[in-house]
């Protein structure tokens, strides 16, 4: 079990046990700065991805916003799963784009003015989704977007964290299956794959018990906010 793999593993989990995106945001680059490509990382992410969101919507099922999913399964899945048939061909770092609206996101409440023309621009809803899933079809990045549209719409912690599971889980399951449906090949073995995602689960549980359940709604829309921001930094650094 590469060790590289496994650290990049044990600390995105973590994230994404918290605020229900990370294993893909934060592990496709870190796994490409390590010198994998973009096929096997996604074979690697894409499980644990799964697999943790799953737990979460088991959980908290009942807070899912419908209305916002069906949205997502018809403006943003279709262009997830067109450009990840490009990805292999067209190049586009969009990071600091994506990295920049996202500590814009994460300050609005300090800018009156940079909330209102934030609101604005995510009530063209139809577009935006379209434009997250053309961002996470070619990048892995459209959790960044997705986690910046949940944050707008003031859900409680519960409800906050499903929501981007569900939609996020989503993504993974259309991305894992384009994968399959292109025959694409995978460098690590089955069974690798599937320690890392029992790795990735026991780090769900642990972190859900010792980190999540003791987070207040107060606390989770100011960190929210901080991951937010953190994101956004890390995105225009990369």
């Amino acid at each position: 079990m590469p060790a590289d793999i496994l650290l990049t593993v044990v600390a995105t989990a973590a994230i994404q046990s918290i605020f229900g995106v990370g294993v893909l945001l934060f592990g496709t680059p870190i796994l490409l700065l390590l010198g994998y490509d973009f096929i096997n990382a996604l074979s690697v992410l894409l499980p644990i991805s799964i697999a943790i969101n799953s737990l979460q919507i088991i959980k908290h099922y009942q807070f899912i916003d419908t209305v916002f999913y069906k949205k997502v399964l018809i403006y943003t899945i279709p262009f997830v799963v067109l450009f990840l048939f490009f990805v292999s061909t067209v190049k586009i770092n969009i990071g600091i784009l994506v990295g920049g609206f996202l500590i814009l996101v994460a300050l609005k409440s300090l800018f009156p003015v940079v909330e209102q023309k934030l609101e604005n621009l995510i009530k063209h809803e139809k577009i935006y989704l379209a434009v997250m899933g053309l961002v996470h079809g070619l990048t892995n990045l459209g959790g960044s977007l997705l986690t910046a549209i949940v944050h707008s719409k003031k859900y409680e912690k519960n409800a906050t964290r499903v929501n981007v599971a569900i939609c996020y889980a989503t993504f993974a399951v259309f991305q894992l299956a384009t994968l399959f449906f292109l025959g694409s090949q995978f460098e690590l073995s089955y069974v690798e794959n599937m320690s890392f995602l029992q790795l990735g689960v026991i780090v769900f549980l642990c972190t859900e018990e010792m980190v999540y359940s003791a987070i207040d709604n107060k606390k989770y829309s100011q960190y929210f906010a901080a991951f937010l921001l953190i994101s956004g930094i890390l995105l225009i650094i990369k």
